[in-house]
């Protein structure tokens, strides 16, 4: 897998963003993915040095449109920790 497909997209939330500051940020990742897969893919793509990664799957949750149900696709969660002597990742123009 390309570092490309591995990272899907940063998660923005008010308890994502609180832990900006202790350089802990919160991606969804491809499914397939393992902690080593993503460690390499964050530290390709941004040039960071990356301490720890935790990994959390989520389940599709069932919906309903009139008579018709199912699932939302599931999701896998990765909350990466840098190192004290790396940069900042930079999600906004300051």
């Amino acid at each position: 897998m390309d570092a490309r497909d591995i990272i899907k997209r940063p998660i923005i939330t008010e308890q994502s963003t609180s832990v900006l500051d202790d350089k802990k940020y919160t991606f969804e990742v491809d499914t397939r993915a393992t902690k080593t897969h993503v460690k390499k893919a964050i530290e390709e793509i941004f040039e960071v040095k990356v301490a720890k990664v935790n990994v959390m799957n989520y389940k599709g949750k069932m919906k309903r449109m009139g008579r018709y149900a199912g699932y939302t696709n599931k999701r896998r969660k990765a909350i990466v920790t840098l190192t004290g002597d790396s940069k900042e990742i930079q999600f906004f123009e300051v």
